[in-house]
Formats: C-alpha cells, sequence, structure tokens
C-alpha cells in the first residue's frame, strides 16, 4: 500500500498531476487547483491510502509538480 499526501493550500494549479495521474487528480473548477480524488483532507493536507498499482503513475505526479507539494511513500 501506499501514501499520498498533498497540501493543497499551496497548489498553483499547473495540472501537471492531473497530466501524470488523471485517475487520480482532478482540476477543482472551484478555486482552480489539484485535488487528489478521493482523500480526505485535514487543515489542507489531504491523504489517500491506494494499492502499489498507483505507485508509478502518482510518483510522476509528485515529480512533475513545480512546488512539490506531493509526497508519495509506501507503508
Amino acid at each position: 500500500m501506499i501514501q499520498i499526501t498533498q497540501l493543497r493550500k499551496r497548489c498553483i494549479g499547473c495540472n501537471a498531476c492531473v497530466e501524470a495521474a488523471p485517475g487520480r487528480w482532478a482540476m477543482s473548477r472551484k478555486d482552480g487547483k489539484c485535488t487528489l480524488v478521493g482523500a480526505i483532507g485535514k487543515k489542507d493536507i489531504y491523504i489517500l491510502n491506494v494499492s502499489e498499482i498507483e505507485f508509478e503513475e502518482n510518483k510522476k505526479a509528485s515529480e512533475a509538480c513545480p512546488v512539490n507539494i506531493i509526497q508519495v511513500k509506501f507503508l
């Protein structure tokens, strides 16, 4: 299992994560920031545990993020 963490308040809405992992990331029409689909947020920190199948594409999303607000790690 892997854990994906996003510091959403620092998101600049560049869309890089959506391009790397479109099944897990989406752009919000409300504020123009990226949303970690299915995550639970607490004080602008969003966390989601997913299967290892999603590791590669979400690691690419993390590496593509210009403000380094996405972390992907094994649990």
